[in-house]
């Protein structure tokens, strides 16, 4: 009778057993795309930070909650970057994370492909998005990738100005 209790309580452990990640910087790419004068200006973040829960099997019970520290923009340009830091843009000495946590993950119908469907804070502005992603296994983990756009305005990240409202943005995050 106790080896029927081990055997269920191992397989209900494995029904319910997620793989808890963290993402991390190696491997990984946060990048931002925006006109400006009608060039492309692009650029990056690092300084990942959270958690995330998931099994491509059960999606619905996946849970991503991450971080993306706001004073590592980089576009390749010093002074861009300290403007992009200020209080008009992203405003980094109040609100150094950039926050992207899941409400509902769902299978896309297609292997190995997703819908996220949560809550993206920026400046302590929190909006729904919602974008197709991809999660391929590795070793001891995942890599997630998607893209999605954003209105920049949204977030209250700068003014008026010569640059596109429209900011895009492309995810590649490495979890183990």
């Amino acid at each position: 009778m106790m080896k029927k209790w081990i055997v269920f309580l191992l397989v209900a452990m494995g029904k319910f057993a997620h793989a808890q990640l963290k993402p991390v910087d190696n491997g990984s790419s946060v990048q931002f795309k925006v006109k400006n004068l009608g060039f492309s200006v692009t650029g990056a973040f690092t300084g990942l930070s959270g958690t995330i829960r998931f099994d491509p099997n059960h999606p619905e019970e996946a849970a991503f909650d991450v971080n993306i520290d706001a004073n590592t923009v980089n576009t390749d340009n010093g002074m861009r970057d300290d403007h992009l830091r200020k209080s008009s843009y992203l405003d980094v000495q109040g609100h150094p994370r950039i926050h992207l946590q899941s409400e509902k993950i769902t299978a896309s119908g297609h292997k190995g492909s997703f819908v996220f469907a949560g809550q993206l804070t920026i400046k302590e502005k929190t909006l729904r998005v919602s974008f197709p992603f991809t999660a391929e296994s590795t070793a001891g983990g995942y890599v997630f990738k998607g893209a999605f756009s954003i209105n920049r305005k949204d977030f209250d990240v700068g003014g008026t100005s010569t640059i596109s409202d429209k900011v895009d943005l492309v995810l590649s995050v490495t979890a183990k």
